[in-house]
This record gives C-alpha cells, structure tokens and sequence, in this order.
C-alpha cells in the first residue's frame, strides 16, 4: 500500500485501511512518499510500544535509510530536538520542558482566547474559516509568544508549505523554505540577545539550570521548532476539529448550550482527527519485540498514531464521535501527541489554542455552519492534512 492507503480519508474519516492492517497485517510494509517501504504499525498498544522502546531512535542519518519525504533536511539536523536520543535528547528536553510546561503556558490562554475574539470581530456572517481564522490564530499568538511583527505569519504559511510538501514542491524548493526558516529563526535569536525583552525567545535563551543552558544552535532550533511544529500543526487542527463538529450537528448544539464542555470535545477531536501530521518514523537500534511481533535491529518503521487513535482495542467504537468520550479517567489516553520521550513538547500550548478556537466559535457563532457539501472541501496533500478552504456561515 502506499501512503494516500494509510492517512485519513477526503473529509478526514478514518482509512478503512486501518482496520484491514489491524486484523491482517499489523506490521505490513507501506510505500512512502519517498519511495521507501517500511513496516508501519497500526495498533494502539504497538504504536506506544515503537514510541517507548529504548531501542527507538529517532537518527535516521546515514545513506540508504527509509526517509518519509526525500529531500527534507530537517531528518538530516543532528541539532533538531525531534532527530536526537539519549541522553543528547533528555537534557535538551529536560532544560525546555520549564518553558512549555501547563505551568508555564497556562497564563497564555486569555492571549488566545483575546486573538481569537478580535478575529472573529472582522469577520462577517459568510467567510472561509481555514485562512480567515484557523491559519491566524497560531500564526498571531506564535508573533505574540516570540515578539515579532504579525504580518511575519505570512512568511512562515510559504516556508512551511515547502517543506512538509509531498508532491507539489521539489527538493530544492523543500530545502529552500527549510534553510529559510533556520535563518531567521537565527536571526530572530540573535535580535533578541541585543535587545532583551520579555517574551518566549527571551525564555528559551535563559532555560537551563545552574549547571547548562542551550547552545545557540539549540536555541535556534527550539524557535524554529516552535515556529513549524506550533503554528502549522496547530492550524490544521483547528481546521479539521471545526469541520468534525460541524459534520455533527447535535454535538455542536451540545457544546453551544455548554462551552465548558471545550475542553473534552477537544480531546475527542485531537483522538479523531489528530496528529495532522505523521512524519516521524523509527529505527530500532536492537531487536525489539512489540505486541504484534518482532523488530529486528536496523529496522525504520512507521508508528502510524492517527491509526493508534482508532483501535477499537482501545476506544469502543472508534469510528463514533462522541464529544463526551473523555469524560471522567476512565478512558485510555489517546496519542496525538505521541507517546514517550518524543511526546510533543507543545502540547500544553497546542491544546489552548484549540480549545480557545472551538469555544470562542461556539459563544460567539453559535449559529455556524458548513456552506459547501462536507465531499466538495479541497485537501492538502502534503505531510500536514488539512482542509485547503472551509466555507461557512452563520446566516
């Protein structure tokens, strides 16, 4: 099978491949966008055990080895956070884990929810949602949180639409928004260092302890990290958790009635829907066993987590969406944020961001609705799976 068999299907439904995989070959090969053939794993407790195991390595450095999209230099940057094991990788996430904790990011919220209130005030009662309100609120909050100019968020939709291409873009033009956005992450560095202030780039160039801090390259990477990983990702996750709960009408009703039920109608949206993006394989440094069988040492394979999401092993019912699922701590957590040492780091960030969105929709729209037939909205086809436009109104 090749990789459009194993993502979401054209309005985000789950790949019926998911569960023939489960069921007839949970470690089966898949053709890359590269390419490359590798294992993917499909089962929920699989994924996590891929995502746990000592013997997971995120260095995939070296000629010959599988890579998901060829020509991507961000696999190849042995100073990016998501490329490192440890124990490189433990004190890099050990000095950023203060900045990005829910400590830390909680008094965020009331700069989300202020971002996404004044977004709205400049809309009328028809607009397209994706460009207009999802692809601005991580935009406007990652200028804010890094002190840089808001129309800069123009610059970061083409960088990083080059890079997480799967077909449109060539190598060069992958490596070409990569470099791009390395630079001026390094230059965003370097202006704050001459001119201190009090935002999250001032935060990351003092992280540390009494005994470390980050290289400069380090920082850079973090910023960078942030900038693409925060603001991409983020946006594709508003956009399609908008469209879930528009494509159920009575939930929506649900959470119009009650706004506080954000935060779990969140939690669903990121098990269905979520991670937008799949990118980051493994490679197994020694043999490994996993649930569903063997993994050689010097095997890459690909922990599919939006497949993990859907395991009815693990979530009764997983093709129903059900707002009140993660009600209470009964349930099993889900893994859009991956699972591990690699969880995302932005998660605390990633999540009021999301919540804020759907809630600031649901008071102050409560009326909105799709304006196109849910099989006419366009995709992307890159790395990031988002809906391209998303017509709505509140007429």
């Amino acid at each position: 099978m090749t990789w459009p068999d194993i993502v979401p299907g054209p309005v985000g439904t789950p790949s019926p491949e998911f569960a023939r995989r489960r069921e007839a070959g949970p470690l089966a090969p898949a053709t890359m966008p590269s390419g490359d053939r590798v294992p993917v794993a499909v089962g929920y407790d699989d994924v996590r055990a891929v995502l746990s195991a000592p013997a997971s390595s995120r260095d995939l450095r070296g000629p010959g080895l599988p890579r998901m999209v060829s020509g991507t230099a961000m696999d190849d940057d042995p100073v990016s956070l998501i490329n490192q094991d440890p124990p490189v990788h433990t004190r890099y996430r050990r000095i950023l884990s203060g900045p990005f904790s829910p400590r830390h990011t909680e008094p965020w919220r009331p700069r989300v929810a202020a971002v996404a209130q004044g977004l709205l005030d400049g809309l009328g009662t028809d607009f397209e949602l994706v460009q207009a309100y999802a692809m601005k609120i991580p935009g406007r909050v990652i200028c804010d949180l890094l002190g840089v100019p808001t129309d800069h968020h123009t610059q970061f939709i083409r960088w990083t639409d080059m890079f997480l291409s799967t077909s449109t873009a060539t190598e060069q033009a992958r490596y070409q928004g990569y470099t791009d956005l390395i630079g001026y992450a390094a230059e965003l560095v370097a202006e704050h260092r001459r001119t201190p202030g009090d935002d999250l780039v001032d935060m990351l160039i003092a992280a540390g302890d009494e005994h470390d801090r980050l290289t400069e390259a380090e920082v850079v990477n973090a910023v960078y990290s942030l900038i693409t990983a925060g603001y991409e990702t983020t946006a594709a996750m508003i956009s399609r958790g908008v469209l879930r709960l528009l494509l159920h009408p009575a939930q929506w009703a649900e959470l119009v009635a009650d706004p506080e039920l954000a935060d779990t109608a969140v939690e669903e949206v990121l098990r269905y829907d979520g991670p937008p993006a799949n990118p980051f394989m493994r490679r197994m440094t020694e043999d490994t066993d996993i649930p569903s069988g063997p993994l050689p040492a010097g095997t890459v394979v690909l922990p599919l987590m939006n497949a993990a999401n859907h395991d009815p092993r693990a979530f009764p019912d997983p093709s129903r969406f059900d707002i009140h699922r993660f009600a209470g701590h009964t349930h099993r957590p889900h893994v859009a944020f991956g699972y591990g040492p690699h969880r995302c780091l932005g998660a605390a960030l990633a999540k009021i961001e999301l919540t804020e969105a759907v809630k600031t929709l649901a008071v102050h729209r409560p009326a909105l609705s799709l304006a196109t037939p849910p099989e006419t909205i366009p995709w992307t086809d890159g790395l990031v799976l988002r809906p391209l436009t998303l017509p709505v109104t509140t007429a």
